[in-house]
């Protein structure tokens, strides 16, 4: 059994390829079952989707690791060879540290961001729904939790933090002179949306807006900032009142189109019109970067933005990483100790199998009348034959190369606080 990690992120995949593999936690737990139904094992897996990363954790035999990396290209259209290229392998200890180190913000583009735990936490509970989560994973993603914890609270990492929706405000205050002055367009309600409209109504701006597919949620998001709510089918012809568009939905397909931007555009008399999207797969068309007058920005884009604030935070990660490398280290512990447990299980079943022998062979001695003591004498002298009688082949059979060795084992195991041959006390 081993544990392993494949995926990709924002340091290995464009946007649009890891928005092939982006999946909605609603997705979650039946794409986990297809994923057991594929294999006649039936691993344990738990799957993590956000802007940044999809990755597959699983708790199989290791020649599943390409099985599964050709199974989530298919899931994504793409060929394996082309996955393969942008994805990552991790297995056992590695695959324990880069799930500790994404839990606790470490491998985000935000270096200590807070969300991937919440996110994570939320990919483990649709895995245990689904019948997904078994004795290694549960294990692992618990002692990721753990660890993450610990770093929040023992090291400054996610001090003076700033987030993706942080980023589109200062880029935003980059373009426009006064921030009071623009209209602010938030396209979606979820989360990444929610804390975009935080950071947007500090700066007080003129007017703020929430599109939503479902007017009920977005009506109360919007609520919360004093906002207008409308409905999603509304934007195309309203696009053009807007300065600011922040948009982040699950939608599978582009939401807002290039016709619409450049009609927007238009009625604007080109007054520039600054543009982000948070999305995985895209809510912009990509296009919509090359008119003149737009401003497009995508998570990538932002990364330069982000990484300049995390800079200031590098001398929390050297006591951050320490954190977690003892994390690790007793995560591998365990594992080991899990991989003994079929060989102690075997190893009683042979014991048992070897007591049942020499009891019956005693009853039987004794229904004849034969001396209760010769019984036993014979009753103990085939069970020590038995548990030596491996030991003493291997040492008979085995070259002279290893012979030391395999004694020196031999010798631990049945003389453990006995003086062993070649050595006297004194």
């Amino acid at each position: 059994m081993s544990v392993f990690a494949l995926g990709l992120n924002h340091t290995t995949a464009p946007v649009d390829l890891r928005g092939r593999f982006a999946f909605t936690a609603e997705q979650l737990g039946p794409t986990l079952r297809s994923l057991r139904e594929r294999f006649s094992l039936r691993p344990e897996a738990a799957l993590i989707s956000t802007c940044n990363r999809t990755e597959l954790y699983c708790a199989a035999p290791r020649d599943l690791v390409r099985p599964a990396m050709d199974w989530l290209a298919g899931m994504g259209g793409v060929a394996g060879t082309e996955l393969a290229h942008h994805a990552y392998v991790l297995e056992g200890g590695q695959a324990a540290r880069h799930a500790f180190r994404v839990a606790s913000g470490l491998d985000s583009m935000v270096l200590g961001e807070p969300q991937i735990l919440g996110q994570m936490k939320q990919a483990v509970r649709e895995a245990d729904a689904a019948g997904a989560l078994g004795t290694t994973l549960h294990q692992l993603f618990q002692r990721s939790f753990a660890v993450a914890k610990e770093v929040r609270t023992s090291t400054e990492i996610g001090t003076h933090s700033i987030s993706m929706a942080a980023a589109a405000v200062r880029l935003a205050a980059q373009l426009f002179e006064d921030l009071r002055e623009v209209k602010v367009l938030f396209v979606g309600a979820g989360e990444m949306i929610e804390l975009a409209a935080t950071h947007f109504a500090a700066k007080a701006p003129r007017a703020m807006a929430v599109a939503n597919r479902t007017l009920e949620r977005g009506e109360k998001l919007a609520t919360r900032f004093s906002a207008e709510a409308m409905r999603l089918a509304d934007l195309p012809a309203r696009l053009h009142e807007f300065d600011v568009v922040v948009s982040c939905t699950a939608s599978s397909l582009p939401i807002i189109g290039l016709g619409a931007v450049e009609r927007a555009l238009k009625a604007r008399k080109h007054r520039p019109i600054f543009m982000v999207d948070l999305a995985v797969p895209r809510d912009i068309e990509p296009e919509v970067a090359r008119l003149d007058d737009v401003y497009l920005y995508t998570v990538d884009d932002l990364s330069g933005v982000v990484q300049s604030a995390g800079e200031k935070r590098q001398a929390a990660v050297a006591q951050a990483e320490a954190i977690i490398e003892t994390g690790v280290q007793s995560f591998v512990h365990w594992l080991d100790q899990r991989a003994t447990v079929p060989l102690i299980q075997a190893l009683n079943a042979q014991t048992d199998e070897w007591r049942e022998m020499e009891l019956a062979r005693a009853r039987k001695a004794i229904a004849r009348g034969v001396d209760v003591e010769a019984v036993l004498e014979a009753l103990s002298r085939g069970l020590t034959q038995k548990m030596l009688h491996g030991a003493l082949a291997e040492l008979h059979s085995a070259d002279p190369q290893h012979r030391s060795q395999l004694a020196d084992t031999v010798s631990r195991l049945f003389l453990r606080g006995s003086s062993r041959p070649g050595n006297s006390r004194r």
